[in-house]
């Protein structure tokens, strides 16, 4: 399957020499959920600015369902809906009347029965004949994506879309993306809530000061940079490891209730077994144990750092 969007060699260098991508290679599957996460300043806006024609690259090419963006920047970009983070929109205009103009401006006939649907999965049709300027921000939010869906686009971008949003609306967002990618249309987002990328993405890309750090699917790489933590809740706490026990990795917590082991949970010989069985002879009784897996966001604070 042709991947739906091809970026090969881009880079991009400002007039100020500020270089902000470095030889950008990337191929993103149909209907997939594909996050982008980076620290701020890392190139993730600049990237999806690029791929939906908004900023030129300095060099190397970008495709859309096999459309060149520069040659064919009409038929590319009606195949996009682009939520950018700043709030953006007619001020004075109603909720109805915003989203049915962006429809137009794609040159799409007027169909209001998919403008209602839209509003009303978004939770705005009650607001549909509101002014924008008497809406909150998490409202105006909710326009935006709204705007981006109208012309029924087959790739949604979506940068920082929860960013100020209350939690409910977070949900229903969440849930609207699942319902797009289940009809078919791909989606690319950014975001500072790693866990929604955790939670939504199939795959992950990390990206810093420009470069392109890895590319992989979420369950791929949980499994091959994540560790487990097993902590032990002592009976009697301790000040020092015993000597026993000086090849583990091993941590004591300040109060020194509680060791801390970290192990590769893939590896058949995880050291755990040994580890207990070593406690016991050195008399070092636990009352409770428990395991935790390294989340997404601790892979992205090591991999950034």
């Amino acid at each position: 399957m042709r991947p739906v969007i091809e970026v090969l060699s881009v880079n991009k260098t400002y007039t100020n020499n500020f270089r902000a991508l470095s030889d950008i290679n990337l191929s993103i599957n149909t209907g997939e959920i594909f996050a982008l996460l980076g620290p701020n300043g890392a190139g993730k806006t600049t990237l999806i600015n690029i791929i939906c024609g908004i900023v030129t690259p300095s060099s190397g090419t970008v495709s859309v369902d096999g459309h060149d963006i520069i040659k064919d920047y009409r038929t590319t970009r009606s195949l996009i809906g682009y939520v950018p983070q700043e709030l953006t929109t007619d001020a004075f205009e109603t909720v109805w009347d915003t989203v049915s103009f962006s429809r137009g401006l794609f040159g799409k006939s007027k169909n209001p029965d998919f403008i209602a649907d839209t509003l009303k999965k978004l939770s705005l049709w009650d607001k549909k004949d509101n002014r924008i300027i008497t809406l909150s921000g998490g409202m105006k939010r909710r326009v935006m994506i709204a705007k981006a869906l109208s012309h029924e686009p087959k790739i949604l971008f979506l940068d920082e879309p929860t960013a100020g949003v209350d939690v409910q609306l977070r949900s229903d967002m969440w849930q609207q993306v699942r319902t797009l990618r289940e009809s078919g249309v791909t989606i690319i987002l950014t975001t500072h809530y790693i866990e929604e990328a955790e939670e939504m993405a199939d795959r992950i890309g990390v990206i810093n000061k420009g470069q392109l750090l890895l590319v992989e699917e979420k369950k791929i790489l949980m499994k091959k940079m994540g560790t487990k933590k097993l902590t032990l809740d002592l009976k009697e706490s301790i000040q020092k490891i015993p000597e026993a026990l000086a090849s583990y990795p091993l941590e004591i917590t300040a109060d020194g209730k509680q060791l801390v082991f970290n192990y590769d949970c893939f590896k058949e010989d995880n050291g755990v077994p040994e580890l207990l069985n070593k406690l016991y002879a050195a008399n070092i009784d636990f009352k409770d144990l428990h395991t935790t897996q390294s989340s997404l966001e601790e892979i992205f604070v090591r991999l950034v750092n």
